[in-house]
């Protein structure tokens, strides 16, 4: 005889009185700031009922109020953000458009090393190449220094193109700077690959603000500003095209 196997019945869960709550409660006065997102969903008793509803109500009014006050503050450097971003925007696209009205390779240098600083609302704008060490001069001109082969990848890091250093960071400050590097608070390194038939360069932008260039920056726009600059200098000097 086959027996049909018993089907024991699923314990019931015991459910908490109101009673039960209340006292648990009691003993955890500090419950409701440990789980403070029940205060989304619980619903308060009016004001009429005890001074203590009114000082939970109150709670939960100032806690509301913080919570507005943070969302505001998030809006509002979510605006600052966006105002900087666009005004950014704008004037990398003047610093590229001014490049394109180059009437020569010397006024295009001209541009570069004097005008972009205006432009861009930086202290110094330089351009730097790496020479052999030797035949030239660490400055030609006041915006424009030689560097020794390698000095750009010990600044940058080797396969870094960009780099945004604040006022902590002063490593080789004087060698993009020149005379300027005393007033240069923070600043922007850019890689420039202008040919494979041309010493490699940089581009080096210095601001008196030390929030102007900060590395949580986005590069985006600089990036943008050192292909331009490296074109630039290839049209002029009928250079062949940097491969990669």
């Amino acid at each position: 005889m086959v027996h049909e196997p018993e089907h024991r019945a699923e314990p019931r869960r015991r459910s908490l009185t109101s009673v039960q709550v209340a006292e648990y409660l009691r003993d955890h006065p500090d419950f409701l700031i440990r789980h403070p997102d029940l205060l989304t969903v619980l619903t308060p008793p009016s004001r009429q009922t005890g001074d203590t509803v009114v000082d939970m109500q109150q709670f939960m009014v100032e806690r509301q109020r913080r919570e507005i006050e943070r969302l505001r503050a998030a809006h509002q450097d979510l605006v600052a953000i966006s105002r900087s971003n666009l005004s950014s925007q704008s004037r990398i696209h003047a610093g590229v458009l001014s490049l394109l009205g180059a009437r020569s390779f010397g006024h295009l240098i001209d541009i570069i090393t004097n005008e972009l600083s205006h432009t861009l609302g930086c202290e110094a704008v330089t351009l730097c190449v790496e020479g052999d060490g030797h035949t030239l001069p660490r400055a030609i001109r006041a915006g424009l220094f030689v560097l020794r082969p390698g000095e750009i990848d010990a600044l940058l890091g080797p396969g870094n193109d960009v780099l945004l250093r604040g006022p902590n960071a002063r490593e080789g400050v004087d060698l993009v700077f020149g005379p300027a590097a005393g007033l240069i608070r923070s600043d922007a390194l850019l890689r420039l690959k202008v040919s494979r038939a041309a010493p490699l360069g940089l581009l080096g932008l210095g601001s008196r603000r030390e929030e102007d260039f900060a590395p949580q920056q986005g590069t985006e726009l600089l990036t943008f500003l050192a292909r331009a600059v490296e074109h630039s200098i290839r049209v002029w000097l009928d250079l062949p095209h940097q491969p990669g």
